[in-house]
């Protein structure tokens, strides 16, 4: 941590630009940031791969691939010009007209799929108008496979290139963007810690400019330099910068924002506005533009509606497939727990569900019989703060309930809750009952059923603090959608075979 003990306090240097139009020599400098050129160029590759891969494997399942193509039985050329040359060509046209290829979607986000998939869908829809329009009979099936094949392979290149993306971003610190904040150092400082919390996001602070509040802040701790009084857009350059963010109001000095946005054309460094909106998900923000002001609405969470009946159903369904699928599993766990402590099988607790009702939790148990009885003499040792009591050699457990545990095969027996709708397959986790009133914060995770898996799980489990669990649960809980409970799942199998934070 860096103390704010004195400042470079300057007169600011006026901005030069005033919003006239620059020659277009001026506006096409390069970006300061240029880790997307490579990257960019790297999906072209895949993507036309991709394309022509699917193309291949299509010819090669039907016999008919060739229809529509009289002279290929002769001449092949052009057949093969069309498979391998023009529809992966196409491809790359029609994702790069989605922009599948803006540097401001890649990397982070589902927005970047959800263009590869607008694309896919465009990608059909030309194929059948063209052969519409030339009465061309081409094999339904080839054609299916290979668009169907190519997005899927298009959508596996993002995926595997993001993974390294953000292994590189984690381990080497490449590949990222260095941001200079703007603002007071309370808004600064939040903005820091939101934008720290996910290294694979490539945003790195290099430091904060103040634009109020220079005398209260002295001797205050901070993770990078805090300067004063000077011209922005040098200091970016000196601390070699190429993104500056605006941290909330930043200025009360109507227009400043704007005056900021024209200093910077031209100079390649990008300009990013964070509002105090933290911890509110993309799809519920959106701008409204009144006359020249753009107005952020903020919608309401979605916590009843057709989105949660879904939710509801497809809980039900998952949870009584698995019951019928693991009944083997059952037996077997259920012999292990009985040849390591005799006792019950499973472990049943008073848990608060949604609304604030009580239901009791189904779980194997992982503890010797007298684990309650010996929980007074532990209550020193725990090692996490909060309303929960974690040990990570916990002499209560035996050798089964530790395996269990660290695979997370104690957790399985919910699938009875959730079938009986006590909880869902994705919620906050739910918490013993005779710990406390939820007063406050905490009250709003009973909006939403328990889960047995949730966003604190995917990110890192017991190893989080009382508040960072509280405020993963809570973001889950404004923000909650399908395609997020199907992503939380998905990132819970990697979670779950890496053992991470399971004790």
């Amino acid at each position: 941590m860096r103390h704010v003990d004195s400042f470079e306090i300057q007169p600011p240097t006026p901005p030069s630009p005033n919003g006239v139009p620059r020659s277009a020599w001026a506006r096409a400098r390069r970006r300061v940031s240029r880790w997307h050129r490579p990257y960019i160029v790297l999906l072209l590759l895949l993507d036309f791969g991709a394309a022509a891969v699917a193309s291949l494997i299509a010819i090669e399942s039907f016999d008919q691939s060739r229809a529509g193509f009289y002279q290929a039985a002769e001449d092949p050329t052009w057949f093969y010009t069309v498979a391998f040359g023009l529809l992966p060509l196409g491809w790359m046209v029609i994702l790069w007209g989605n922009r599948a290829y803006d540097r401001r979607y890649l990397g982070l986000g589902p927005d970047e799929f959800k263009r590869v998939i607008r694309a896919g869908v465009a990608v059909v829809a030309a194929v059948s108008f063209l052969a519409f329009a030339t009465k061309t009979d081409l094999s339904r099936f080839t054609v299916g496979t290979a668009l169907l094949g190519a997005l899927l392979l298009v959508l596996l290149n993002r995926i595997l290139c993001r993974f390294v993306l953000h292994v590189i971003r984690r381990n080497m610190s490449q590949a990222g963007h260095r941001m200079v904040l703007v603002g007071t150092l309370p808004e600064c400082l939040e903005v820091y810690t939101a934008v720290t919390r996910v290294p694979s996001a490539g945003l790195v602070p290099v430091a904060i400019h103040l634009t109020d509040g220079y005398t209260a802040t002295r001797g205050v701790e901070t993770p990078v330099p805090v300067y004063a009084g000077r011209d922005v857009l040098a200091l970016v350059r000196e601390v070699g910068g190429d993104t500056i963010a605006v941290c909330g109001s930043a200025s009360a000095e109507p227009g400043e924002l704007r005056r900021l946005a024209w200093q910077l054309e031209g100079s390649g460094v990008d300009l990013v506005v964070a509002p105090q909106l933290t911890d509110i998900a993309g799809p519920r923000v959106h701008i409204r533009p009144i006359e020249g002001l753009p107005l952020l609405h903020v919608e309401e969470p979605t916590l009843s509606g057709p989105a949660l009946l879904a939710k509801n159903l497809m809980d039900k369904a998952a949870a009584g497939l698995g019951l019928l699928a693991l009944v083997p599993v059952f037996v077997a766990i259920a012999i292990a727990i009985k040849i390591s402590d005799r006792g019950p099988v499973f472990f049943r607790q008073p848990r608060v569900g949604h609304e604030g009702r009580t239901f009791r939790v189904w779980k194997f148990r992982t503890m010797y019989v007298d684990a309650e009885d010996r929980l007074a003499s532990l209550v020193d040792q725990n090692e996490t703060d909060g309303m929960l009591f974690k040990m990570k050699e916990d002499p209560r457990v035996f050798p089964v309930g530790r395996f269990l545990r660290a695979s997370s095969m104690d957790e399985l027996p919910q699938l009875i809750n959730v079938f009986k709708g006590e909880m869902s397959l994705v919620g906050p986790r739910p918490l013993p009952a005779d710990d406390g009133d939820f007063l406050g914060d905490v009250r709003r995770r009973l909006l939403v059923r328990p889960g047995m898996t949730g966003l604190w799980q995917v990110s890192g489990r017991s190893d989080l603090s009382w508040d960072e669990a509280v405020r993963l649960d809570l973001y889950y809980v404004d923000n909650w959608s399908l395609t997020y409970d199907l992503s939380i799942l998905w990132r819970t199998v990697g979670v779950v075979l890496a053992r991470k934070g399971a004790y």
